[in-house]
């Protein structure tokens, strides 16, 4: 039996560990190696896009995607439209700056635009042409300005818009001509401004415009041609005007209607013609909110518009009556129906009493006139005797 030793086991011991720790060493030497090449990497990923941003041209306070085609300069506080915008730019977001005026040929460099957003800014001034370079554009928001009038120049160039948001800005009057090259329009916004006036041809042009959203303006009649051409329209809000007069012809193009809102204007009465005119299949009328006088007439328009199966009254349950005095306050659809009736007997009996005079005063007036005949018959007899004694 060999003796055991001790010192050599130790060594051994010592040796295999010393190994194993410069395996371990190499392995973390080799991992730290990978790890700092890959951070390196990532670095230079870093910085050449930051180098493809400024070379592009991107402003600074924006933020420029290239990848996505995206630029957003949203809250930057900028005064003025960016100068530098990479060109491949597909959707500008330059929302809630503090923007005045949009000058003509702006967005020469940015032909490329599908999406133009410069709502919540202080734009008062969007001059002819402004707009002229991006035949490609498809939505443009510029709700929430200053806005105050929009000149004949404003839609060149807009062939392609499919989507348009101007609430919330200063309009008193729609020109004749403001909009006559939106051909591609399905969406048109004009809410909370103070429109006034629509002139005659106003939406000629927009033969594909589906919602039409005008309520809250200051609208206080509906004239006949005003709607013409909207036969693919859908959508029409004039909810929070000031109407008070609506033609009969006037819903008579929009073949397409699916809702009208005239809820909140200061209608009294209207006329079965007007809504008969409207041939959709199926529509639904709110008109909640206005002034009624509820007299017989009125009940009798709602009852035919009742018996009228493409047409929904989807409110009628919420009318109330501001007139007659006696009535203010009440649901139309509560006033009492006998109240009608005995008007119209009332109405049938002093129509009955007119015809009874009328008839009695002609047949006095032609008794009068027979006797008058008779009496100068007589006359004539006493005047041919009194000839013959003269012989």
């Amino acid at each position: 039996m060999k003796p055991f030793c001790y010192g050599q086991t130790t060594q051994t011991f010592w040796r295999f560990l010393s190994h194993r720790l410069h395996l371990l060493l190499i392995l973390l030497i080799s991992h730290v190696q990978r790890a700092i090449m890959k951070l390196v990497l990532l670095l230079l990923l870093v910085t050449e896009a930051s180098c493809r941003s400024h070379s592009s041209g991107c402003e600074k306070g924006c933020d420029c995607r290239g990848d996505l085609k995206f630029t957003i300069c949203s809250r930057a506080s900028f005064t003025r439209l960016p100068s530098r915008v990479p060109p491949n730019t597909e959707r500008l977001d330059l929302s809630d700056n503090w923007i005045s005026i949009i000058p003509e040929r702006t967005f020469n460099t940015t032909r490329k635009l599908r999406v133009l957003l410069l709502q919540n800014n202080n734009i008062s001034v969007v001059e002819d042409g402004a707009f002229s370079q991006l035949e490609f554009l498809q939505k443009l928001d510029l709700s929430w300005n200053q806005i105050t009038t929009l000149s004949e120049g404003f839609s060149i160039g807009l062939a392609s818009l499919q989507e348009l948001q101007l609430s919330h800005n200063r309009l008193t009057t729609l020109g004749s001509r403001t909009f006559r090259h939106l051909d591609s329009i399905q969406r048109l916004n004009l809410t909370n401004n103070s429109i006034q006036t629509i002139q005659m041809r106003s939406f000629s042009s927009m033969s594909l415009l589906r919602q039409l959203h005008l309520q809250d303006n200051q609208l206080t009649s509906l004239r006949s041609g005003t709607f013409s051409m909207l036969r693919s329209l859908e959508v029409l809000n004039l909810a929070g005007n000031q109407i008070s007069e609506v033609e009969t012809g006037v819903f008579k193009p929009l073949a397409s209607l699916t809702l009208l809102n005239i809820a909140k204007n200061q209608l009294t009465t209207i006329c079965f013609k007007t809504f008969l005119s409207i041939h959709t299949y199926s529509t639904h009328l709110l008109l909640e909110g206005n002034p009624w006088n509820c007299d017989c007439d009125l009940q009798r328009v709602f009852r035919k518009l009742h018996s009228i199966q493409r047409l929904f009254l989807d409110d009628y349950y919420n009318l109330t009556c501001s007139s007659p005095p006696d009535l203010q306050g009440y649901l139309l659809i509560n006033v009492d129906d006998e109240l009608c009736i005995a008007e119209t007997v009332t109405v049938l009996i002093i129509t009955i009493t007119v015809i009874i005079t009328l008839l009695a005063a002609m047949l006095m007036g032609e008794r009068k006139r027979r006797r008058r005949k008779k009496k100068g018959f007589h006359w004539t007899q006493q005047g041919d005797f009194s000839d013959e004694s003269d012989y």
